[in-house]
């Protein structure tokens, strides 16, 4: 439960992430029309911004752990909220996401998504949505870098267990490239819904890579239980047991 004064510092900090979200897109809207370099930089001095504040208003302190990957790989993440979204693309240098094509109709976000060239996916039409999401990446990767993909398809609150999708497995089976999985226990501070935030460490690991060449069942396998086994011993770290969630 949060006290009076931890409601009133959430709803200080919520209220003015979204003003700062604007003002740091307009300012570097010049070089980012032009430049995927300057794209880049807005949305990490927008993170930094973020972890900033999220620090000193509502004690989340946020930490990268593992070694984050430079070449062209495949990233397969855990997704919980908004803040891994923020905390994995700053640690990485050239990446980019698969998203819900709902996401770009977002303000400054579906900008600056486009601007990245993140591959948007219709999550209604799902084999279609496969597909045209590997011709998309197929068609990008003249851009080398870290593609991320959230491997259960949207956030997952902490504990509760969410199957692993096929998309994932696809890319990874169609693209030859090395997975590097991604446990994470931010949702336990900072929830996917409502302005609740509670003080914290929020962890984002880069785990051990997956080299290309597993079938899809055994690749889906090693990749469930490395991430869905490391994102329950980082909950723990903090307090939450993952096995209380009914």
């Amino acid at each position: 439960m949060m006290t009076p004064i931890q409601r009133v510092r959430a709803l200080l900090f919520s209220v003015q992430m979204y003003p700062m979200m604007f003002i740091i897109g307009l300012v570097y809207a010049p070089w980012a029309i032009f430049s995927k370099t300057g794209a880049r930089a807005c949305c990490k001095a927008y993170s930094r911004w973020i972890f900033w504040t999220a620090r000193w208003m509502v004690g989340i302190r946020c930490e990268v752990r593992g070694t984050p990957p430079e070449g062209e790989v495949l990233i397969a993440a855990k997704h919980q909220s908004f803040l891994d979204i923020m905390m994995i693309f700053t640690a990485l240098p050239t990446a980019k996401f698969i998203m819900k094509k709902e996401i770009l109709r977002t303000p400054v976000i579906g900008q600056y998504a486009k601007l990245l060239d993140c591959v948007a996916v219709d999550r209604g039409k799902r084999g279609a949505a496969i597909e045209k999401m590997v011709k998309d990446v197929e068609s990008g990767r003249q851009d080398a870098g870290q593609l991320i993909i959230y491997a259960q398809g949207t956030r997952v609150k902490p504990g509760v267990k969410a199957d692993y999708k096929v998309g994932t497995a696809v890319l990874y089976d169609q693209l030859k490239q090395t997975c590097v999985p991604v446990a994470t226990n931010v949702g336990v501070m900072w929830p996917r819904k409502g302005i609740a935030r509670f003080p914290g460490t929020a962890v984002v690991e880069f785990l051990e890579p997956i080299e290309a060449g597993l079938d899809r069942r055994e690749f889906m396998e090693t990749l469930e239980r490395r991430v869905e086994t490391a994102s329950d011993d980082l909950m723990r770290e903090v307090g939450f047991d993952p096995d209380s969630v009914g």
